[in-house]
């Protein structure tokens, strides 16, 4: 059950109620709060919460409308990806990965199902625990050494279904420069993410 409540201090957030025990407050990143609180916990102890917490909120929200504020103006220099866009990248996509894909799990020594094309907002790439692989066409604007590490690391996912010291180390024993194409996604991704999903 979901309400939107309003403090004196004018801070509006929205209020979900779980099994969960303790009260957490989250700032999405367009500065909206969320306060997840037990079934029971009564309003008074939830904005005692909040009052307790909001020099922490209000610098939180600041950063989070700064951040989007960045982000807005970029966008306004750069081209929107559009749906004829995204037809076109998957179908190059489907033509080019799957021959590198091939060629990554011969080199891993793995094997795998399908290979999917999405287009996703979230994810670059997926693995099911039957080895069917899925990628975000998006990954078309990347350059080739950071689709070969989204294919690495999905294919690693076929050995370590998880992000363990042995699993980067999958990773790094095929590509030891790993850690910059790990940085573009997470540096320079967003922007593709979001001139997409505008």
């Amino acid at each position: 059950m979901m309400k939107n409540k309003t403090l004196k201090e004018k801070i509006e957030y929205q209020l979900v109620r779980s099994r969960r025990k303790t009260i957490g407050l989250e700032v999405k990143g367009d500065g909206s709060l969320i306060v997840r609180a037990p079934l029971r916990a009564p309003m008074c102890a939830i904005e005692d919460v909040l009052r307790d917490r909001y020099e922490w909120i209000v610098k939180h929200q600041k950063k989070a409308y700064s951040r989007k504020h960045e982000r807005d103006e970029l966008l306004a220099d750069l081209e929107p990806i559009t749906m004829d866009d995204i037809r076109n990248m998957s179908e190059q996509m489907l033509k080019e990965f799957p021959p590198r894909v091939r060629e990554f799990a011969d080199i891993l020594g793995v094997t795998y199902g399908r290979v999917t094309i999405r287009n996703q907002r979230t994810r670059w790439g997926s693995c099911s625990s039957k080895g069917n692989l899925n990628f975000n066409c998006l990954l078309m604007e990347a350059p080739k050494e950071v689709q070969d590490y989204v294919i690495v690391h999905e294919l690693c996912h076929i050995i370590e279904m998880n992000h363990s010291k042995r699993f980067w180390s999958l990773v790094e024993s095929v590509l030891p420069n790993y850690k910059q194409s790990r940085l573009w996604l997470k540096n320079e991704g967003e922007l593709i993410m979001l001139r997409a999903f505008q």
